[in-house]
């Protein structure tokens, strides 16, 4: 279990640093997702309200609409793309750097520069292939585990025992007046919403150590009912309505057993569509038997989207290193096409058709 075999030199490590920093930066990814916005609101709060560090969230894109609560109270958050400067300001003053979600500045975009020329100290927390350790004094990199916020949970957890429900307190019922510790309120529906929605509702990238960490964080004393209310039963009807349009006329499926879907601008505006509100839309075609790998286009200004899902025995991470610019997880991928650049403009339908043809021939 991650709980068990985490490197107890790099735990002492991060106390020891965490013991001297006194004004901590907590930075993820790009178009923040429910696993970045979990783990890094649970962290902030947990060096806020545990600690009592100073502590700001930077994230490089203002977070979609509907996962908006999942922003940690009394926690600021800076946004780059409305407050460049005084994100940059704040990243520069900072003496210790927390990097979620992410195996790499560069997965930050705008804020890279900024995080790159700091002088604070850098720590890495993250689950994908690859971390670019050379760039942070200490690095935790598990990616034999869920979600960023799963391997959090189970960092913080050797930090705070004793705060955590004992292995006799998962065999009782669930209380609705769960004692009182670090993961019974905001911190723990934070991990718990990264984990869920970085596994698609345990539906991919699910380990034994996942299903523990869901059942600790429950006997804890989180709602887990009202947190899936909130991330898959309160959305707006264009949601529902362009989901049912993309299924019946902008889905393309190939002999090969690919499917894909272009969410184009036009489409977008059509349905008044808001960013986060595609989310689980590439995760459709899969339902249907015969589709091993389905990839969804999305415009986004110069460059489209790219999510790419797949079923066990097929590569989404090979798929999306070798012709998206990404990368992922072995059925979970995402990367970026450039019109001009990898397909003549107007033609990303003929090109993700070829493409999906010969990667599954």
């Amino acid at each position: 279990m991650p709980s068990m075999n985490l490197d107890q030199e790099k735990i002492r490590s991060l106390k020891a640093l965490l013991d001297t920093a006194r004004e901590v930066v907590v930075v993820a990814h790009t178009h923040p997702d429910g696993d970045a916005l979990g783990s890094t609101a649970a962290l902030s709060l947990y060096l806020r309200e545990q600690l009592g560090k100073q502590v700001t969230c930077i994230l490089p894109d203002t977070p979609p609409e509907n996962l908006d609560f999942l922003r940690a109270p009394s926690v600021p958050y800076l946004f780059n793309d409305k407050a460049p400067r005084e994100a940059a300001a704040t990243i520069q003053k900072a003496d210790m750097t927390v990097l979620l979600d992410c195996n790499a500045f560069s997965r930050t975009e705008g804020l890279q520069k900024a995080l790159e020329e700091s002088p604070a100290v850098k720590v890495l927390i993250d689950h994908h292939l690859n971390p670019d350790s050379a760039s942070f004094r200490l690095v935790f990199s598990t990616p034999e585990i869920s979600s960023a916020s799963e391997l959090l949970y189970w960092i913080l957890k050797a930090m705070v025992p004793e705060n955590t429900p004992s292995s006799a307190s998962l065999r009782e019922p669930v209380r609705a007046n769960a004692p009182e510790g670090v993961f019974s309120g905001a911190i723990g529906l934070s991990l718990m919403a990264g984990m869920t929605t970085d596994t698609n509702n345990f539906a991919n990238s699910v380990y034994p150590s996942t299903f523990r960490m869901a059942s600790e964080l429950i006997a804890a004393g989180v709602d887990r009912d009202a947190l899936l209310e909130k991330l898959y039963q309160s959305y707006r009807e264009n949601r529902v309505r362009l989901m049912g349009y993309m299924q019946c006329e902008g889905l393309h499926i190939l002999e090969e057993g690919a499917a894909y879907m272009i969410l184009t601008k036009e489409i977008q505006d059509r349905f008044n569509l808001k960013d986060g509100e595609s989310e689980g839309l590439v995760n459709v075609p899969l339902t249907i038997g015969k589709v091993r790998l389905s990839v969804l286009l999305k415009e986004d200004g110069d460059h489209f989207r790219v999510s790419v899902r797949s079923k066990k025995g097929t590569s989404a991470q090979n798929l999306a290193q070798r012709f998206f610019h990404g990368g992922g997880h072995e059925n979970a991928a995402g990367g970026k096409l450039f019109p001009g650049q990898d397909f003549t403009p107007g033609k990303a339908d003929e090109y993700l058709r070829q493409t999906l043809k010969d990667y599954l021939r």
